[in-house]
């Protein structure tokens, strides 16, 4: 396996031709960002759709428009962060991505972060908080800060997609998304003078290697 990456752009493009998810015999192409945020602020959804699906590029549609006013309303435009998917690949009618599709893109995930170096992780759903924060609720756990192996924070957040069928959801992801500001501001993230161990992210679960020894 390839590890040496000098860009995102030739991370990706790597992994588009090595990995075996299943999603990529029906999807039109691979979802991915290749410029890295200044700011080390890293979002983490659950699977493209349809308008990601096509452009290639991720959180381009409802909720990506949805995403980019929340980023605004804290002083931060799209350009300022980072945004990437626990799979790669759409799946069919946009239902949720499976286990085994996620353990497929694991590594492929698991070798972005590493490159990235975010300073703070945020999950956008249950399936990407569920990856760095297992057994967690994210009913339960929305708009608060978590600890993670790396020692990179995690902060929990509902998906931009639930205000589009729950409108009631909209003000608690706007009041969350308060409370991230918060949280970078006194310097919950930003500001630690501690390197986050993301080497983390290279170390070998028996997901990571059944994932390699099958590609």
């Amino acid at each position: 396996m390839k590890t040496d990456f000098q860009t995102l752009k030739e991370l990706h493009e790597y992994y588009a031709v090595n990995n075996k998810c299943g999603l990529r015999k029906v999807a039109t192409q691979p979802v991915y960002e290749i410029t890295p945020p200044s700011s080390g602020i890293v979002f983490i959804g659950e699977a493209p759709g349809k308008n990601e699906d096509l452009q290639g590029k991720p959180f381009v549609g409802a909720a990506g428009k949805f995403l980019n006013e929340l980023l605004l309303s804290i002083g931060f435009s799209r350009e300022d962060v980072y945004v990437s998917n626990t799979v790669k690949y759409r799946p069919p009618e946009n239902r949720e991505p499976s286990d085994d599709e996620k353990a497929s893109c694991r590594v492929w995930l698991n070798a972005e972060l590493l490159l990235v170096k975010p300073k703070i992780l945020i999950p956008l759903g249950r399936h990407a908080f569920e990856r760095f924060v297992p057994g967690a609720k994210i009913s339960a756990s929305h708009g608060l800060p978590f600890e993670h192996p790396s020692g990179i924070p995690v902060f929990a957040m509902y998906h931009p997609a639930v205000a589009l069928y729950n409108p009631n959801l909209r003000d608690v992801l706007k009041e969350d998304f308060k409370k991230l500001k918060i949280f970078l501001d006194e310097g919950g993230a930003l500001m630690k003078n501690e390197t986050p161990d993301t080497s983390v992210f290279s170390k070998k679960t028996k997901t990571d290697i059944d994932d390699i020894l099958s590609m």
